[in-house]
């Protein structure tokens, strides 16, 4: 999943910085709203980091010109605590805010909550940067649509939904093909085969149980 963070503070930016990624996350960094703007016409971020006092536009300004284009989730951090800010803030769409001084830990629960939120509502299923879209029924890795078949976007949905869990290949067959299905294992080793080709760095993250099935290993 990829981050925006955009404050003017360099040491802020990367404390942050350090911590999401320590999380999992993917980060791009902006030093004032203007500039966060101009990303986020070359880039989609799952969710951004927005400090309210910056040079060039302020971050309630660069809100509004984002949100124009698209809805994503915004947290705003401040050293401004009265009520009136938030309130602004949230009237413009924000997520959360949070004041400055802020522990990096509690910073990262609320982007968690955040994501978790949003991508409960977009019905979407997702293990670190690769994105199960239900609704769409597409897949996406590093922000990249990977172009699947019908039985291999299936497959990889069954299997991601039920990570580090031994699957066994009449489960899949049943789930999958249904139980009036004619056809033997081969058809699902054959499609597993085809289906690791086409996700990349997530190819061995699908794991062979000889006499078994197959887990999707993931930790988050």
């Amino acid at each position: 999943m990829k981050i925006l963070i955009v404050d003017d503070e360099e040491l802020i930016r990367s404390v942050i910085k350090e911590y999401a990624v320590i999380e999992g996350y993917t980060v791009d960094e902006a030093p004032n709203g203007e500039e966060a703007v101009e990303k986020c016409r070359c880039n989609n971020y799952d969710l951004i980091i927005m400090d309210i006092m910056m040079p060039k536009l302020d971050g309630y300004q660069a809100v509004k010109e984002i949100h124009k284009d698209n809805n994503t989730p915004v947290l705003m951090l401040s050293a401004r605590g009265e009520e009136y800010d938030k309130l602004l803030g949230f009237d413009l769409g924000i997520d959360d805010y949070v004041q400055k001084p802020f522990s990096p830990k509690e910073l990262m629960a609320r982007i968690k909550a955040i994501l978790k939120r949003v991508n409960k509502v977009s019905d979407k299923t997702i293990v670190g940067d690769l994105v199960i879209d239900n609704s769409a029924r597409e897949v996406s890795i590093d922000n990249e649509k990977v172009v699947l078949t019908l039985k291999e976007y299936e497959l990889l949905k069954y299997l991601v939904e039920n990570k580090n869990i031994a699957v066994t290949r009449e489960q899949l067959l049943a789930s999958i093909w249904g139980y009036d299905f004619y056809g033997d294992d081969r058809t699902i080793d054959t499609h597993i085969k085809t289906l690791r080709s086409k996700i990349g760095k997530y190819k061995d993250s699908i794991t062979t149980l000889r006499g078994v099935g197959y887990k999707f290993e993931y930790k988050d």
